[in-house]
């Protein structure tokens, strides 16, 4: 009997974990607390965006602002991204665990 390949991921456990982290945090947050943390939180989504395109080619391109409902889901995707273009490492760990410790 073959089981099936579960797909792989580009990010490292560390990322993973980091990023599972902040998004429970985000999460427990009051929603005017995730209000003051949203501009910190795109300024990162952001950053990663820029990374990715430099590193693949594309277009620069701005992260939309949909509010602080979806800023994980942006996040999560583009540490996805950024790891796919190899931009992970050390530092993105490092960014999400600054990001996590300061959310209040």
């Amino acid at each position: 009997m073959t089981l099936p390949q579960t797909p792989r991921t580009p990010v490292s456990q560390k990322v993973s974990t980091e990023l599972e982290r902040v998004v429970r945090r985000w999460r427990q947050l009051p929603l005017d607390h995730a209000l003051s943390y949203a501009g910190q939180v795109r300024a990162l989504a952001q950053s990663l965006a820029d990374q990715v395109a430099a590193a693949t080619g594309a277009p620069l391109a701005e992260v939309p602002d949909h509010g602080p409902a979806t800023l994980m889901d942006q996040l999560t995707v583009l540490v996805f991204d950024a790891s796919a273009a190899g931009q992970e490492g050390e530092a993105l760990e490092a960014d999400l665990a600054s990001l996590r410790r300061e959310l209040r």
